[in-house]
């Protein structure tokens, strides 16, 4: 995997996990989880926390569809795939997470049966 990958599976991620209002403990144990288990160097996550507190929601989107677009379509659906297990992390689904990944799934031209299909196939990255 590589940068463009981990850097708009990390965007999409802190979207997701702030969402609602609550970046609740679980949600954020299970981002540094996927750290580890997607392998993503230090410096590209370092990277992602500077740029995650000086820019606004939707620059953060921007910037991890900018990274998306450059993914494959299995990266593509390996990221999708790990926003919806990460929405159920906290043993509640809230409505704007679901939103998210919905409008998200349309921007990046991706049915969201693939994304259910690919994660009951796939084994939980974190």
């Amino acid at each position: 995997m590589d940068k463009n990958y981990h850097l708009g599976l990390l965007y999409l991620i802190h979207l997701l996990i702030n969402v609602d209002g609550v970046a609740d403990r679980k949600e954020l144990d299970a981002l540094y989880k996927i750290k580890i288990k997607e392998n993503i160097p230090d410096a590209t996550f370092q990277e992602f926390e500077e740029t995650t507190k000086s820019k606004t929601e939707r620059e953060i989107y921007q910037r991890g569809f900018d990274h998306l677009r450059k993914c494959s379509d299995v990266e593509k659906l390996r990221v999708f795939a790990t926003l919806y297990r990460l929405s159920e992390v906290d043993g509640r689904v809230h409505t704007k997470e679901i939103r998210l990944l919905l409008y998200s799934l349309k921007t990046a031209g991706i049915e969201f049966n693939a994304v259910v299909d690919y994660a009951k196939t796939n084994p939980l990255i974190f």
